[in-house]
């Protein structure tokens, strides 16, 4: 190939290989975009691209290169005072490490994460988070613990789904039988 792509059209080749679901393909991409964007003296995109490329990693089950790519990504979202990015950097490692069965670490990951999240104000994604610490839960055998975690991420959702709502009256139901 004569021509360089621009990060921009490598973000663009990651993300229309993600949504083909050749996610190799995505993660070398985004990784290629990463360093482009560094190159470029573009940190925040840098750091984002190796975020989408834990993502895509994780779903290539390779959960060892996930967490490399997105470590010390957090670090340059808080420097930069972008909470929610900060937060959604935190729960992609928080993944990456749940997908290593290290789950204490985990575990911590994701509240940090959704401690981040809540100070950002992004509830729907603080949901997600705490979804996943009821997972880590659940498989811990903290049964209680679990409902309670949930039914916390549902309460600071504006308008929850359908799906949400229900959720929600089962648990509140299942936690005070």
């Amino acid at each position: 190939m004569s021509e360089e792509l621009s990060p921009q059209q490598l973000e663009k080749e990651g993300k229309t290989a993600y949504a083909g679901a050749d996610y190799s393909s995505a993660a070398k991409a985004f990784a290629e975009a990463a360093e482009a964007y560094s190159v470029r003296g573009e940190p925040l995109m840098a750091a984002e691209m190796k975020n989408n490329q834990c993502v895509a990693l994780l779903q290539s089950k390779q959960a060892q290169a996930a967490l490399e790519a997105v470590s010390g990504t957090e670090a340059v979202f808080a420097a930069a005072g972008d909470l929610r990015r900060q937060g959604m950097a935190l729960a992609n490692q928080a993944a990456a490490l749940e997908a290593l069965r290290r789950r204490e670490e985990a575990m911590a990951c994701y509240q940090t994460s959704a401690e981040i999240l809540e100070q950002a104000g992004a509830r729907d994604l603080r949901a997600d988070v705490m979804r996943a610490v009821a997972g880590l839960q659940v498989r811990g055998g903290k049964m209680t613990d679990a409902v309670i975690t949930m039914q916390s991420g549902l309460m600071g959702l504006e308008k929850p789904t359908l799906k949400q709502r229900i959720l929600k009256k089962f648990l509140f139901l299942r936690l005070w039988r």
